[in-house]
């Protein structure tokens, strides 16, 4: 199970065996999968047949299901789900409580999210959610386990390859984005 960083923050570790960069997916949606999409800076997203999906937060509410619910559907349209292993259901497991965190703290932390970005290849899935908040998200230090509330940078921290915050000179808000091993 992924509970912590299978290799240190910004190594992505070995080349899984037959990665040619080229894999599966699933049809076309109204959110369809775009070809070539890279992050906006900062570390480069995910390349190598990479798929984008985006999802706009525009005047919705209950965004934290929506999201989760759009990247489950991300998810079996990749193949990712239904799991067959317990490592793999436990990744995908992994790839929506990142989500739902990064959601909810820009909820609670800024003025809501505005998109959420899910990039994949065979080796790493990235997940952006962008807002218009001024805040810097950081784990709580000390992390308290036993205290309500807090958890979720730390949650973050521990399930990701790595993750960090992207800001536009002149534009207000960030993405936040965070990296994950793909299920293998």
């Amino acid at each position: 199970m992924s509970t912590t960083r299978p290799y240190p923050p910004g190594d992505r570790g070995p080349e899984p065996s037959g990665a040619s960069g080229v894999s599966g997916g699933g049809a076309p949606t109204a959110s369809a999968p775009e070809e070539g999409v890279t992050a906006p800076s900062g570390p480069p997203a995910p390349t190598g047949g990479d798929r984008v999906r985006r999802l706009s937060f525009d005047d919705q509410s209950g965004v934290v299901p929506l999201a989760r619910d759009f990247t489950r559907q991300a998810l079996y349209a990749w193949g990712w789900l239904p799991a067959a292993t317990a490592d793999q259901r436990a990744a995908a497991e992994d790839i929506l409580l990142v989500v739902s965190e990064l959601v909810t703290n820009a909820c609670l932390h800024a003025e809501g999210p505005d998109q959420l970005a899910i990039t994949r290849n065979n080796k790493v899935i990235r997940i952006e959610v962008t807002d218009r908040g001024a805040g810097q998200p950081a784990p709580r230090t000390p992390h308290r386990a036993g205290r309500p509330g807090g958890h979720g940078m730390f949650i973050v921290q521990r399930l990701c390859l790595d993750w960090g915050v992207v800001r536009d000179p002149g534009v207000a808000g960030k993405t936040v984005w965070a990296d994950l091993g793909a299920p293998a």
